[in-house]
């Protein structure tokens, strides 16, 4: 069953506390919180926050070398391109870490991972996709968002911005 936007404004946000959400906090950007259940899919975290998938945004940890990562930040109706970010990283191979790793570097669970209090500050490359849009990013626990402007991600982490990511094609059954 999906939350609708409703039952997620339900949750009091002054008292949703990860380090996502204290970060973003003292950051003193202007943010929504919000909680909802655990999802399964993409379209149903959209929905519960209220938006669409093109406003969720993907945080993936990608590792260019042994303990050298970035944030790659991608709109939900796009796929992230391995080949337009290593060019713009200028590397032959990069790759994902486990869960573990990811962990180990965000300090989120995969599904929770944000560039917002990361354990380790990573660099942040924004796809081009994100300026001048409200976007939602993951609160650091399982049903948590942050919705803020992507413009204001960007400048807060310093973000490169690229076009790093490609339509997403949909099969047909």
């Amino acid at each position: 069953m999906v939350p609708d936007r409703d039952e997620a404004e339900r949750s009091d946000p002054d008292e949703i506390r990860t380090p996502a959400v204290d970060a973003v906090r003292a950051a003193g950007i202007e943010h929504e919180v919000t909680r909802h259940g655990r999802v399964s899919s993409l379209a149903e975290a959209a929905a519960a926050r209220g938006i669409e998938p093109r406003d969720l945004i993907k945080t993936l940890v990608v590792r260019r070398s042994e303990d050298d990562h970035v944030f790659v930040l991608v709109p939900g109706d796009r796929t992230f391109s391995w080949a337009k970010v290593r060019a713009l990283l200028g590397t032959n191979r990069i790759s994902m870490p486990d869960a573990d790793a990811a962990r180990a570097v965000t300090g989120y669970e995969r599904g929770t991972i944000t560039p917002f209090g990361s354990a380790t500050r990573l660099p942040v490359i924004a796809d081009s996709h994100l300026v001048g849009r409200r976007v939602s990013l993951g609160g650091g626990a399982h049903g948590v968002g942050l919705t803020v402007r992507g413009d204001d991600v960007i400048r807060l982490f310093e973000a490169t911005v690229a076009d790093i990511s490609d339509e997403e094609v949909r099969q047909t059954p």
